[in-house]
């Protein structure tokens, strides 16, 4: 099977800050991830691909919920639920909802000076993580599942690169 070869792109140069690191970091992960998603082909795009059912098209539909969850304060009822699309979402659905998702985290995140104080929450009285806590949580949520994107990008159709 011919791949597709992208340009490898480095890890972003920001400045020194802590937040300001932490956040270049994040939005590498981000647009690596809806990157490998966006152009996969269907129905290959929601084919599990390993025996625990993750597909490509579920795993950005799951981020997007994360970065609601831990950024927006929204609750999820069914965690594993997450992980599939639904049946009548396009890859350019669940590509845009992810991308919109990341932009009301980020609308968050731009109000947040100190890392150690809490994320704000649209309904006071829920406890919140630190900026810190959170924005760390989801390099690493966003890295785990930017490299399962990786591993199956490539068995469907040989796409390697960031």
């Amino acid at each position: 099977m011919p791949g597709i070869t992208r340009r490898d792109t480095p890890p972003p140069r920001t400045g020194d800050g802590e937040t300001e690191v932490l956040r270049g970091f994040l939005d590498y992960l981000r647009t690596s991830i809806a990157d490998k998603v966006g152009g996969a082909p269907e129905p290959h795009v929601r084919t599990a691909a390993v025996p625990s059912g993750t597909n490509l098209l579920g795993l950005l539909n799951h981020l997007a919920f994360v970065e609601r969850a831990i950024f927006l304060g929204d609750d999820v009822a069914d965690w594993e639920a997450t992980f599939q699309a639904a049946p009548t979402d396009s890859v350019a659905d669940v590509v845009v909802r992810y991308r919109d998702a990341v932009e009301c985290a980020n609308s968050v995140l731009d109000r947040c000076v100190d890392p150690g104080a809490p994320v704000p929450r649209p309904r006071p009285g829920r406890p919140a993580p630190s900026v810190r806590w959170a924005l760390t949580h989801m390099i690493e949520e966003t890295g785990r599942h930017a490299g399962h994107a990786d591993i199956l990008r490539e068995l469907i159709d040989g796409s390697t690169g960031r």
